[in-house]
C-alpha cells in the first residue's frame, strides 16, 4: 500500500505537506528506509553541533530527534487505537512543551539513537500487525479525522521534513 492509496478524507489538510513527503513509499518499506536513512544522516552529524540553535527559541538538534520520538509515539499510539476501532476522540498534544520537558540535551547520541531505533522498530512491527482493512479505520485525533494508513505516512514525512530542516537549518550554515 503507497501514499498514493490515501483518500484526502482520510487525513486532515494540515498533515498534506507530511503526506506530499511520503509519496513514492509503499508503508512498510517506506518506515524501513526512513529508519535507515535518518540513522545515517544523524549519525553523521558533529556531536558539536547537536545543541546548536539557529536561533534563539529553536530547538537543538537533540530536541529535534527526540521530537520525532515523541510525536512517532503519539502517532503509533493513535493508529493503534483507531486500528482497535475506538471511537474515543483523541486529544493534541504540545510539542514545544513536550520538547522543554524531554532533556534532550542532556542524553548523548547514542542513547537517542538507541532508543530512536528501538521505536521504529516497534512502529513497524505495529503496523505489520495491521491488516488491510484495519489500516482504512478512521478515528479523531486533535478535531481531524485520521486513517490508520495515513499516520503511518505521517511519521515518514514528519521525520523527511524535520531531516530537511536539520540539513537547511543547522548544518548548511
Amino acid at each position: 500500500m503507497t501514499v498514493l492509496d490515501l483518500n484526502t478524507n482520510e487525513y486532515h489538510t494540515y498533515y498534506k505537506n507530511y503526506i506530499d513527503l511520503a509519496i513514492g513509499n509503499e508503508l512498510i518499506s517506506g518506515l524501513q528506509t526512513s529508519l535507515d536513512k535518518t540513522v545515517t544522516f544523524l549519525e553523521s552529524i558533529p556531536d558539536n553541533k547537536l545543541e546548536y540553535r539557529y536561533a534563539d527559541g529553536k530547538w537543538t538538534i537533540k530536541e529535534i530527534i527526540q521530537h520525532l520520538m515523541d510525536a512517532e509515539v503519539v502517532f503509533a499510539y493513535r493508529a493503534l487505537r483507531f486500528a482497535r476501532n475506538d471511537k474515543t476522540e483523541l486529544p493534541g498534544f504540545d510539542e514545544n512543551f513536550y520538547a522543554e520537558m524531554s532533556s534532550a540535551n542532556k542524553k548523548t547520541k547514542a542513547d537517542l539513537l538507541s532508543s530512536y531505533r528501538a521505536l521504529r522498530l516497534f512502529t513497524i512491527n505495529l503496523f505489520k500487525s495491521f491488516d488491510s482493512q484495519t489500516l482504512q479505520n478512521i478515528g479523531t485525533a486533535s478535531n481531524s479525522k485520521m486513517s490508520v494508513r495515513a499516520l503511518g505516512f505521517v511519521i515518514i514525512g514528519h521525520e523527511t521534513h524535520h531531516c530537511k530542516v536539520i540539513k537547511e537549518r543547522y548544518l548548511d550554515n
